[in-house]
Formats: C-alpha cells, structure tokens, sequence
C-alpha cells in the first residue's frame, strides 16, 4: 500500500484521494466532521486505483553523479567535478561543482535558475505580442498544474518545465499569457492560444505522457 497522507480542511466539502505522482503516495482529505474511519473506507475501496497508478510510475531520477537529468528535453549526465566555480552545462552533460554532498541541492538550485533564465522573458515576450502586460512571474515546484494567471497579471510557472522540450515550454507559458486576454477557457481563450501557440495538442499530449516524468525528478 502506498503511504498515505492524512489532512482536514475546512474548506472541504467532502473526502477527497489524490494521488502524488512526485511521491508515490496518496493524499486523503476529510472536511471538519468526517471521521477518519470514514477516511479509511474510502482508500479501502479504492486500494485497486492506487496499485495502478502506482505501477504505472516512471522510476524516480536521483540527482547524483552520473544520473541523467533532463534539460530542455535533452537528457545530460551529471557530472560532479568538485572545486569551485559555477555548474555549467555543456551539449551532454550537467558540470556541478562544490562538495558532492550538496550536489542535488546544487542541481535543483541550477535548473530553477535556468527555469527562470528562460521562462521569464518568453511570457513577457508572448504578452507583448498581445499587447498585454505580465506584472510579474513566480516560479514553484507545484504538483497539479503547469502555470496558472491572477486576474492581477501574476504568471506562475512549475520550474520543472525547464526538464521539458522548448515547444512544451512555449505552449504552457503561451496558455497562461492567453489568460491575460480571456480569464475562461471559451472558444475566444482557445482562439488567441492557437494564434500564440499552433503546436498546442502536440504539447497538450507530450504533458500527459512525459508531464509525470517531470515530476519525478530529484
């Protein structure tokens, strides 16, 4: 059985059991007067679901020397060279400097710069072909969704998509600066996506694929 994490909202209205692809693990919420029996009937009843959604994982990638991580949808070998200096990256591989301890948090801090290195100025570039404005751009490890948009014009990102091939970057960041003309998903919203962003379906799938894989990473 997958590990299970408990948490009470007060703003559930019901139970609720999600799986954490990044994990492996289960997420069960209860509103303020569910018991947690009632909890446990609910995974009891769903203990089939979560073996599937388990098996169908993609293994997790270690950040370690030698481990394959992707960037911009090419994978590169982690090379730990020690010494000081900046992490680097060349055609085939990730150089991380410093003491090989730390190197996970070097690479994780070295992908979330270079996330924001690329997506930054891709969505202030997609909102001015829209004549729009972007007030600002927060960059997060979420586990749900890509990007969203405020209707203030804050864009946020997963800095994950920077594992993700540029047209896939392209079409999240392009999705949530369409937001900025129509806040709905209406045939208008689709309409100035698909003027932003014509490789939409091909992203849309690669997500649903390889999106998980992301996840997984670190």
């Amino acid at each position: 059985m997958a590990a299970v994490t408990w948490r009470r909202s007060s703003r559930a209205r019901r139970i609720s059991l999600r799986f954490d692809v990044a994990t492996g693990g289960v997420v069960l919420t209860l509103p303020p007067r569910a018991s947690r029996a009632a909890g446990q009937r609910m995974l009891d009843g769903n203990v089939a679901w979560i073996a599937d959604r388990a098996a169908r994982l993609p293994a997790p990638i270690v950040l370690a020397d030698g481990a394959w991580v992707p960037v911009h949808g090419v994978k590169r070998r982690i090379v730990a060279t020690g010494g000081r200096g900046l992490t680097t990256l060349t055609a085939d591989a990730l150089h991380v400097t410093g003491d090989p301890a730390f190197l996970p948090r070097r690479v994780t801090d070295w992908l979330q710069a270079e996330a924001r290195r690329t997506l930054v100025p891709l969505a202030h570039s997609r909102a001015g072909q829209l004549d729009r404005a972007v007030a600002r751009v927060v960059l997060r490890d979420t586990r749900t969704r890509w990007g969203s948009c405020t209707a203030a014009g804050t864009l946020m990102f997963s800095w994950r998509l920077v594992m993700a091939p540029p047209w896939v970057q392209d079409y999240v960041v392009s999705h949530e600066v369409a937001h900025r003309v129509h806040m709905d998903h209406s045939p208008r919203f689709w309409a100035v996506l698909d003027g932003l962003c014509p490789a939409r379906m091909a992203a849309e799938a690669w997500l649903v694929g390889e999106g998980v894989g992301l996840l997984r990473v670190g």
